[in-house]
């Protein structure tokens, strides 16, 4: 973690998101960068995972999943919707819960196989 302070400029930048059209924070409440809308979860495909560079792809990168690292902190697996590139974003304080959860327990909603099948075991 940084002990600098983020610049006066980066304290202020806001962006608005590809989904739902809110205005957000660069930064979250820890002041670390936001690429994430905490809204609805959704970002706009920016980076290149393979290159490491900026993207030009510009695609709407939609929340599929979360990963839990053995750090025990959430992250946030994104796919893009024109170039399907998968990325990760940590999940902020002041991200929708409902929303996480919902994305969370998706797998045990509705899952691959039938349910019918516990029964048979």
């Amino acid at each position: 973690m940084s002990t600098t302070e983020p610049s006066p400029t980066l304290r202020t930048a806001t962006f608005t998101c590809v989904r739902c059209g809110l205005t957000v924070s660069a930064l979250d409440p820890d002041g670390r960068g936001r690429d994430h809308c905490p809204s609805c979860l959704s970002s706009r495909h920016t980076v290149d995972r393979v290159d490491g560079g900026a993207s030009d792809c510009g695609g709407r990168m939609v929340p599929i999943s979360i990963a839990v690292p053995r750090s025990g902190a959430w992250v946030l697996i994104h796919r893009c919707t024109r170039c399907d590139e998968l990325a990760e974003a940590a999940v902020a304080a002041d991200d929708n819960h409902l929303v996480l959860m919902r994305i969370a327990v998706r797998p045990l909603a509705d899952p691959p196989f039938p349910l019918d099948l516990f029964g048979e075991v």
